[in-house]
């Protein structure tokens, strides 16, 4: 069996959604569902896709700013890190109350499950691995399955997160990079929450601010 994902740019920061699927088979995730998520439902109910569950890398509101509306239109549980069970709830910590010339304030009701270090989420016949990788946001994860990772706002191409919001912290990004997405194989194909996708090997030999 082999995944086939597809990535939707989001909102007024262009964050990246994507839509994990098997290969020939209607059953689907969708991790990070950003603002605005029309062209999303209609890829979605277009495919006749069954929604298992919405997975949120972190809580930011441009990463969490479409989960209610794809929630209610598939009936989907959302998973997201205990560290960050608050901030669905609360504008100010999700940050939409921060920049009020990109939106206004975003809530939405609680996640349904909890992510954690080392859990395996069995989604669409595929075994995912939760890595909590802290330090863009203290419950930031990444996600492993073979040779993808989905990183959120960890590891960008040549780039990284910023650590200057609330929870953010430098030293903890650098440890999550290093000790943990530096240890997945070279070819392992890395999504980011922004901008393009990249590899491990690539950052490793090419990332100015985390080198190997």
């Amino acid at each position: 069996m082999s995944l086939h994902i597809d990535t939707f740019s989001l909102g007024p920061l262009q964050t990246n959604c994507y839509l994990v699927t098997e290969t020939n088979e209607n059953r689907a995730f969708i991790i990070d569902p950003g603002m605005g998520p029309k062209r999303l439902l209609e890829r979605i109910k277009d495919r006749g896709l069954t929604i298992e569950a919405i997975v949120l890398t972190h809580a930011h509101f441009d990463h969490m700013g479409g989960v209610e509306e794809v929630r209610k239109a598939f009936g989907c549980p959302v998973y997201l890190h205990d560290l960050e069970a608050d901030w669905l709830t609360d504008a100010k910590k999700n940050g939409s109350t921060r920049w009020p010339d990109v939106t206004g304030p975003l809530t939405t009701e609680p996640a349904e499950f909890a992510l954690a270090e080392g859990q395996q989420l069995t989604l669409i016949g595929h075994t995912f691995q939760v890595l909590h990788t802290p330090g863009h946001s203290p419950g930031s994860v990444s996600i492993v399955s073979g040779e993808h990772l989905f990183s959120g706002d960890v590891l960008f191409r040549q780039s990284v997160g910023r650590t200057d919001l609330p929870g953010g912290r430098e030293r903890d990004l650098f440890d999550s990079i290093r000790t943990k997405l530096y240890k997945l194989a070279p070819n392992t194909r890395v999504y980011p929450g922004h901008g393009p996708q990249t590899t491990i090997g690539f950052e490793m030999a090419n990332n100015p601010y985390v080198p190997a």
